[in-house]
């Protein structure tokens, strides 16, 4: 069983300190997710309570993963507190870290995204800018996955990285029932706009969500901005604008996401041939499907089914 260890820090944030145990908990038992501190003591939240844990920073030596949640960094310094330093020395190498929010400070001034990308909260920005100017910072996703080491940004990112750790170590199909067992959207690329500017449409107006039902149902059609437009009852730059408000991404863009996910989960799934997937799925040939699957995730089409068959 895979043991993920959360490192609670004084003045956690108390919803995404949970975050790992709902996500990982609810993978049928492929997970074991277990929280410690860096003294085994009770830690203050960020809420009116204190978060009392069954273990000290001696777990972190037996971690395939370690998630670092989100605290108050009011005090934030470049340079770790000791007690805090010496529970991160027992992780061992190898072991993929994680951090949520806030989180990705406590990995900065361990010197872990030196040279890396890695994300924080939007708002964070230039605080960590100024103390952690080595670092790749991306502000403007969700996630960043950088072999064993991910950063992601506030709150329901955390969900988001959690959901494509299990979609990495598992495959579409479990991360899927993942999802719906904790009722949160499936999949949200990495890529994604962390600041989404949404305003509350006027009574006479729709959103897009209704087109993005249909594109999603209607894949295999070679979808166009028009299409989409013209479904929505839109003209093309309103659509345009409009849906990139709502969804963080361009409808182009978003579309490729979708077929991606789509033939992601029919190569798990099936044992259809790669011509016919790339059908299904509105690619065009093939080829165009192992470009894009290439460009997503690193792999061929045939190299990921052999992969998670494999693990199945």
């Amino acid at each position: 069983m895979h043991r993920v260890v959360v490192l609670a820090l004084d003045g956690v944030y108390s919803f995404e300190l949970g975050i790992p145990k709902r996500i990982f908990g609810s993978a049928d038992g492929r997970y074991e997710v277990l929280t410690c501190t860096v003294d085994g003591a009770p830690v203050r939240s960020d809420a009116d309570f204190t978060i009392s844990v069954q273990h000290g920073p001696e777990v972190l030596s037996t971690a395939d993963t370690v998630v670092i949640p989100p605290h108050d960094i009011t005090e934030a310094a470049t340079e770790l507190p000791r007690p805090v330093a010496d529970a991160l020395a027992l992780i061992r190498p190898g072991t993929r870290i994680v951090s949520i929010c806030t989180g990705a400070f406590v990995l900065a001034a361990a010197g872990l995204l030196d040279g890396r990308p890695a994300t924080t909260h939007w708002c964070l920005v230039e605080p960590f800018r100024r103390m952690f100017p080595n670092v790749l910072l991306d502000p403007d996703v969700l996630f960043v996955d950088d072999g064993d080491v991910l950063t992601s940004a506030g709150a329901a990112s955390g969900v988001d990285v959690c959901l494509h750790i299990v979609r990495s170590d598992h495959g579409s199909e479990v991360a899927n029932q993942v999802a719906r067992r904790c009722v949160v959207p499936p999949w949200r690329d990495g890529g994604q706009a962390q600041y989404i500017e949404q305003p509350v449409p006027e009574p006479s107006e729709l959103g897009t969500a209704p087109t993005q039902d249909w594109a999603a149902a209607n894949l295999h059609l070679p979808l166009t901005l028009a299409d989409l437009a013209e479904h929505a009852r839109m003209s093309g730059r309103t659509f345009a604008r409009r849906f990139r408000n709502e969804v963080g991404l361009s409808p182009g863009r978003w579309l490729i996401q979708q077929r991606i996910a789509r033939a992601r989960h029919l190569l798990e799934s099936t044992d259809l041939p790669i011509e016919e997937i790339a059908a299904q799925v509105g690619f065009a040939t093939a080829a165009s499907l192992r470009q894009h699957l290439h460009t997503a995730i690193g792999v061929a089409p045939l190299a990921y089914r052999r992969t998670f068959r494999a693990g199945a």
